[in-house]
């Protein structure tokens, strides 16, 4: 959001908000504590206040404190809707992979239920409420258009974070050559894993190779690493705060469970391992358009915010700008 907004800042007022409670069920939720592991409260949402601040920018929480009325907002997310939503022009930016759809996201969406009690991330983007859907690659078009968000919505604009891959193989980690494990926060958030029994996989699969392990932000590291150190040969090292980009890029091999970083290492060319199947990643591959996703979102943006129609009818007549696929 922020590299869109660096494409739009000179011509429009911009403000941000860290993401808030829809309906009364989330702030039922939120004032009962329960939701400190999630980006709508503790940890992450300090992370996002302190970002905000650190690079001067205006904020305005839930579009509420400041009384301003808004011409369009842009969202992450559209498994909560909020009302100020409904009343502005919207464009859903992909930020990444979504979970895998079990049977009680099927049934929250078959009982047409808030997406965001699926718990996960697996209805993100498939609500069909934005005016506009931005994603990473012609795959993750299809993709949310089978899980019922209208294809005459969605554009293919290509995602910031992940659309140059290139980039990051120039670094300055020190390390190189090891095969790298990216976690997800599973337990995290509630859910049942056989941590152990994955670990003995990655080191199955190195083979005698160096193993680093690269932990999700939202984990719990002494758990994480204990369990870690106890089930690798000597000399496996355990990272939480490094760029994972970067030791990406410096590793032979990649194996993840749910991260969207996988990406990175397919684009690099790496060998990967993926709790989702990897072939289907493939065809998802956010497009390597050389770093321009935000520079195509905010042109598209800069048009449709004095649009006299929805998005639809916008998409029908936009002619959006060149897009580069590098190989």
């Amino acid at each position: 959001m922020h590299e869109i907004y660096l494409n739009l800042k000179g011509e429009f007022d911009c403000f941000f908000t860290q993401f808030f409670p829809a309906d009364w069920i989330m702030h039922t939720t939120l004032k009962l504590g329960t939701l400190e592991h999630t980006i709508i409260s503790g940890r992450f949402k300090e992370m996002g206040e302190k970002f905000v601040k650190d690079h001067g920018l205006k904020y305005d929480y839930a579009g509420e404190s400041l009384g301003n009325k808004y011409d369009l907002i842009f969202l992450c997310t559209d498994m909560s809707y909020p009302k100020i939503c409904k009343e502005t022009k919207t464009i859903w930016v992909q930020e990444g992979m979504t979970d895998p759809v079990n049977s009680w996201a099927k049934f929250i969406k078959k009982m047409k239920l808030p997406t965001y009690m699926a718990l996960k991330t697996s209805l993100n983007g498939s609500s069909n409420k934005a005016d506009i859907y931005c994603v990473a690659s012609q795959g993750y078009k299809d993709y949310f258009n089978g899980m019922g968000t209208d294809k005459d919505r969605i554009v293919v604009t290509g995602i910031p974070n992940y659309d140059n891959a290139r980039e990051f193989l120039a670094n300055n980690f020190p390390y190189k050559d090891y095969v790298l494990v990216c976690t997800s926060d599973i337990r995290e958030q509630r859910f049942s894993e056989d941590r152990v029994g994955f670990i003995k996989k990655c080191v199955e699969i190195a083979n005698g190779q160096r193993l680093f392990f690269k932990l999700h932000p939202n984990e719990i590291y002494d758990r994480a690493y204990s369990e870690i150190i106890e089930n690798c040969p000597q000399g496996t090292m355990v990272f939480q705060d490094e760029d994972t980009n970067h030791m990406i890029a410096n590793c032979t091999e990649l194996i993840t469970q749910y991260s969207t970083v996988v990406y990175i290492g397919i684009a690099l060319g790496k060998p990967v391992h993926s709790y989702f199947n990897i072939e289907v990643l493939k065809k998802q591959l956010p497009i390597q358009n050389e770093g321009t996703s935000a520079m195509q979102i905010a042109a598209l943006a800069r048009e449709f915010v004095d649009f006299n129609g929805d998005g639809k009818k916008f998409l029908t007549q936009y002619v959006p700008e060149t897009i580069l696929q590098s190989a």
